[in-house]
């Protein structure tokens, strides 16, 4: 696997390399089996796979967030070596971003909902970052899993803005043997918090198992109770909604997703489940 730290590395390369189908997978390290089952995806859809390690600052709104966010890099580039990964990207801060760089993209109503509603600014720079990325890489075919819905609209909404000639593909999410989903927030979770966090994935497949067009309302507050009951389970949101627009889905809606956010213990995680 090659490895480069620089936008001229890489760029020098991929001129060398030209007519490659470059797949990528844009990530933030810390990586587990569903990065993984993303790069699988992409080794299967392209000539040349490159995943990009970055910890973004700008998608953070608390500096201890991004403090402790984990960083275990000799393990990430052992797993993607593993995985036959051609090339990773792992530039620092300096390589990506300027002194007072300014960046903002009208995206309209999806960037303020669900989790915009409660990471004011972070959807802002996701898109900031992920643009820079694929300036610097230029795929053909990008790799998003389903886990992040929210943020696959969102960039996929970007790239049609901006008119970017980027394929985008979102795979499925990855769970534990036990239901939950792998997230890189999981190593922060006690014997404890991961056993009573199991109550997201389990509400929202009581809700896929029940789901009737005309009870939308009662089902999505018959999950707040199943979630919000869970001793050590802080629930932000459970909505279930349109998967286009993220607007409360209504008999009629043909794409119908439900979302949760939560916090268990301190770690805040995420999940959802489409439903049609």
């Amino acid at each position: 696997m090659k490895i480069f730290t620089t936008k001229q590395e890489i760029s020098a390369y991929f001129t060398y390399k030209s007519g490659k189908t470059i797949g990528f997978v844009p990530t933030m390290g810390a990586l587990h089996n569903g990065h993984i089952s993303l790069i699988k995806q992409a080794q299967q859809n392209s000539t040349e796979v490159v995943c990009s390690i970055f910890v973004n600052p700008t998608q953070f709104n608390d500096p201890k967030d991004l403090e402790k966010y984990p960083r275990p890099i000799a393990a990430d580039i052992a797993m993607l070596e593993q995985a036959g990964c051609d090339v990773l990207f792992n530039p620092q801060v300096n390589e990506m971003y300027v002194d007072n760089e300014k960046w903002h993209l009208d995206i309209g109503d999806m960037e303020h909902l669900l989790e915009g509603k409660f990471r004011p600014g972070h959807y802002q720079g996701v898109m900031q970052v992920v643009n820079k990325l694929f300036n610097i890489v230029k795929p053909d075919v990008a790799f998003f899993g389903q886990k992040d819905y929210q943020q696959f609209l969102v960039i996929s909404k970007m790239v049609e803005l901006l008119k970017m000639p980027v394929k985008m593909v979102m795979c499925p999410i990855q769970r534990e043997s036990d239901g939950l989903a792998m997230s890189s927030r999981n190593v922060h979770l006690t014997a404890d918090d991961r056993l009573h966090a199991l109550i997201l994935s389990k509400a929202l497949n009581w809700v896929k198992d029940n789901f009737n067009t005309e009870n939308i309302a009662s089902l999505k507050l018959q999950a707040e109770q199943m979630v919000s009951s869970e001793p050590g389970i802080e629930l932000e949101y459970f909505e279930i909604v349109d998967g286009n627009t993220l607007y409360p889905a209504t008999a009629s809606t043909k794409n119908i997703v439900a979302l949760v956010a939560a916090r268990a213990g301190k770690t805040r995680l995420i999940d959802n489940v489409l439903i049609n």
